[in-house]
């Protein structure tokens, strides 16, 4: 075979074609480029965004611990401000008294321990004890009880056991009280 031989127009014609297919090619390969990188901005900002809903939701959540932790360092100074005051067996027994007195209710027995050095909830803390007996009408003594819960800010009621007075007898019904009663005295 021999070669073949083109015309002028003929090669004019075939590198018109080359060239076009060589630049519809780039044009194709430009195209899948800007898809590319459209796709790529989109996600991006999508990842932008999602970054800064993050630190605005991790710098909230700080906010909110950091005021959680002041809260609660106010609450313990609260705490530690109502423990603070000193304790004395006197002072324990005169407040007894007049709490049965309010209520209505005679105390028959008291006595108290001798003040103590103890741990309440993690915090040092002394400890004075006080058992007692009174007696009276059966709603006069509950309510003593709650009372001697409600009045003592530093004290709690640790047990108590409650005798009713039998309807037949003309009796009076009778608690056996445990108080404890705390005071802190650190700084």
């Amino acid at each position: 075979m021999k070669g073949m031989k083109f015309s002028k127009t003929g090669w004019l014609i075939l590198s018109a074609g080359i060239f076009i297919v060589v630049v519809a090619g780039m044009g194709i390969t430009r195209s899948s480029q800007l898809k590319d990188q459209n796709r790529l901005g989109t996600d991006l900002l999508l990842s932008q965004t999602r970054l800064d809903k993050i630190e605005t939701t991790s710098q909230t959540q700080l906010n909110e611990l950091n005021q959680q932790l002041v809260d609660s360092g106010q609450q313990i100074a609260e705490a530690k401000d109502r423990l603070r005051q000193k304790i004395k067996s006197v002072d324990v027994t005169d407040k007894f008294y007049e709490i049965a007195q309010y209520y209505s209710v005679n105390v028959t027995i008291m006595g108290t321990t001798t003040i103590s050095h103890d741990n309440y909830e993690g915090v040092p803390c002394s400890v004075i004890a006080l058992s007692g007996s009174a007696c009276g009408e059966l709603t006069n003594i509950i309510e003593f009880i709650a009372g001697l819960n409600n009045n003592f800010s530093t004290g709690f009621v640790q047990s108590t056991q409650i005798s009713v007075a039998d309807d037949a007898t003309v009796g009076e019904s009778t608690a056996s009280i445990s108080l404890v009663v705390y005071s802190y005295e650190g700084s």
